[in-house]
C-alpha cells in the first residue's frame, strides 16, 4: 500500500498495489479531543454500531503508536480508529481516560463500555492498556482490543484473572447504557 494525503482534500488514499484501486479514508485521529475534557460526546452513535464496526477490524496487526490500519493499532490507537470512524473524539492516550466520564461496577458493564487496565507492569497502577466491552453475562465479561500480547492485534478477550489483576476500572460513555 502507498500512503498519500492529497493537498486541499485532508482525506488519505490508500492505493492497492494488486488491482490498482484508490481508497480514500478519513485522515486518521482527525478528531482531536479537548484538553482538560471529562465528557465524551457520543452523538446519535448506539454502542451497537460502534461494536460491529470494532468488530470488523478484528485480525488488525498490533503496532506500537499507530493509528492506522494498513499498519496496525496499539490499543488506544485502535480506541481511536473505532471513536474516530463514527466523528467521535477521545483522548489519544490510554493514561488520558482516567479522568474521562463515569466509573462503573464491572458487574454492570455493558456493551461499549470501555475498560482500563494497568499496562504489563502491573505494579504500576496508571492506565496503560484499553478496550471496549462486547459482553458481560453470567459472570463472563469480554472485551476488544489491539493487543501486543499471544494475539498480536485486535482480538476479543474474556476477562481473565491475568487481565483482572491488572483491571482498573469500566467507564461508561453511551448514556444508553444507563437505561
Amino acid at each position: 500500500n502507498k500512503r498519500s494525503v492529497e493537498p486541499g482534500t485532508e482525506m488519505l488514499q490508500l492505493k492497492n498495489e494488486v488491482t490498482n484501486d484508490t481508497i480514500v479514508k478519513p485522515p486518521v485521529a482527525a478528531y482531536t479531543f479537548p484538553v482538560g475534557s471529562q465528557h465524551i460526546n457520543t452523538g446519535s452513535t448506539t454502542p451497537e454500531e460502534l461494536l460491529a464496526f470494532a468488530k470488523s477490524l478484528i485480525g488488525t496487526a498490533y503496532s506500537y503508536a499507530s493509528v492506522d490500519p494498513a499498519v496496525g493499532f496499539d490499543c488506544s490507537g485502535f480506541i481511536t480508529y473505532v471513536f474516530n470512524h463514527f466523528h467521535i473524539a477521545v483522548p489519544r492516550s490510554s493514561i488520558d481516560y482516567s479522568n474521562v466520564e463515569r466509573k462503573i461496577d464491572l458487574a454492570d458493564a455493558k456493551p461499549g463500555d470501555l475498560v482500563l487496565f494497568t499496562g504489563t507492569d502491573s505494579t504500576n497502577r496508571l492506565a496503560g492498556h484499553i478496550g471496549i466491552i462486547t459482553s458481560n453475562e453470567k459472570g463472563k465479561c469480554y472485551f476488544i482490543h489491539s493487543t501486543s500480547g499471544k494475539a498480536k492485534g485486535v482480538t476479543i478477550t474474556e476477562l481473565s484473572a491475568y487481565y483482572f489483576f491488572r483491571f482498573i476500572k469500566v467507564i461508561r460513555i453511551f448514556p444508553q447504557n444507563d437505561l
